[in-house]
Parts: C-alpha cells; structure tokens; sequence
C-alpha cells in the first residue's frame, strides 16, 4: 500500500477540525515553504469575486483566524458581506482543505497580542500601509516606514486601529486527496443548524472528484 493509499483512511474522521489540525502538523513537517499560506476568497455585495494569499494565525473549533488591514480591499468587501472561503494546497503532500462560512472580527486583545508578536519591521510596515491604495513611488512608502521608526524610536509600535484580524467560522469544510489517474477522494463536512451560533453537530459524506 502507498503513503498516498494510507492516508485515505484519515480522510473518514468523524471531527473536521481534528483531521485539520492533522493534515495541518503533516503540511509544517513537509511543506517547504508556508504552510499556513491559504488562498482567501470575498466578494462584494454584488457578487464580484477577489481571491489573494493571507497566512493562517490560529485555527480550532471556533474558526480560522488571519490578520489584515480592515481598510484594504479585503477588509472592505468582508465588511460588506461577511461570506467568505478559504483554501490551503499543500502540494507536498498532495491534499486540498477548502472552508466556507462567515466571518467575524476577532477581540482587540485578540489583535494586540498577535501584533505585538510581530517582528518590529513588520509592525512599523503594517502601520505605514494604505494597503491597496494607489502608491505613487515605492520611495514614498520606505519613507513612511522610516518616520515612524524615527518617531517610536526604541519604544512599542502601537497597533493601527485600522489593523486586525477575522475568524472564519465554517459551515463546511472539504477534504481533498490526490489519487492516480484522477481518481480523487473528496470528504466534504457540513454543519449543521443547532445549538449554538456557531452551528449544530457535523455531518459527512463523500463527493465524486
């Protein structure tokens, strides 16, 4: 049996986030660059799409949480309409994670402590960026970056208060295993209505390729 055969049997796990959290430790030990890269997916109100790459900064039953600037386009379009899905292709190991669902902003002392996690020359990139905003020169960007340091001097970068984070919290999550010849396994998970706002118990089922 291959490796590729033998992780067809993680595929059947019953909890959605535990065989994330697996793939996910399998992707670190052999992706050899950004693992955590995911494909972001919005749209306007009107139904106009936009996708681009963001990293994944947490994840667990509550959702999956990145950080961005919420005056970008992103952060826009997701204020406008809080549908979104995300995708991670982990071409190493030959799997596909696709997750659908809503977003929701995480808690300022959320978005603090991952900010001020940061390298200081990220902090002080994040806070001189329009992020998406016409730009005249790449000098004049540089040279924001450098007032502010000048400014902050050896002190703390205080975090934008237009910078932060989302936390997509899933409806359904799809699972997604390359197989010779095209012959594809796909798990798909769907929440249910229920309990909690978050949703109801999972349920599961296979998908043609």
């Amino acid at each position: 049996m291959t490796k590729t055969e033998q992780i067809g049997d993680a595929i059947r796990d019953t909890d959605p986030f535990a065989l994330f959290a697996e793939w996910f430790g399998d992707a670190r030990s052999s992706e050899p660059n950004d693992p955590e890269a995911m494909a972001l997916a919005t749209a306007t109100p009107d139904g106009a799409p936009s996708v681009r790459m963001v990293l994944l900064k947490g994840h667990g039953p509550a959702g999956f949480v990145f950080y961005t600037n919420l005056e970008s386009r992103k952060g826009g379009e997701l204020a406008a309409n809080r549908q979104a899905a995300l995708l991670f292709h982990w071409k190493s190991l030959r799997r596909q994670v696709r997750i659908e669902g809503r977003v929701e902003p995480v808690s300022g002392a959320e978005a603090d402590a991952y900010f001020a996690s940061r390298s200081r020359a990220s902090q002080l990139g994040s806070a001189a960026s329009d992020q998406s905003r016409p730009l005249p020169t790449r000098e004049t960007y540089l040279e924001r970056v450098e007032a502010l340091s000048e400014e902050f001097g050896d002190g703390p970068v205080p975090r934008p208060p237009h910078w932060s984070g989302y936390r997509l919290v899933p409806a359904a999550i799809e699972f997604w295993i390359d197989r010779a010849h095209r012959l594809h396994e796909r798990r798909r998970f769907v929440r249910g209505p229920g309990l909690t706002d978050n949703g109801g118990p999972w349920t599961s089922g296979l998908l043609y390729p």
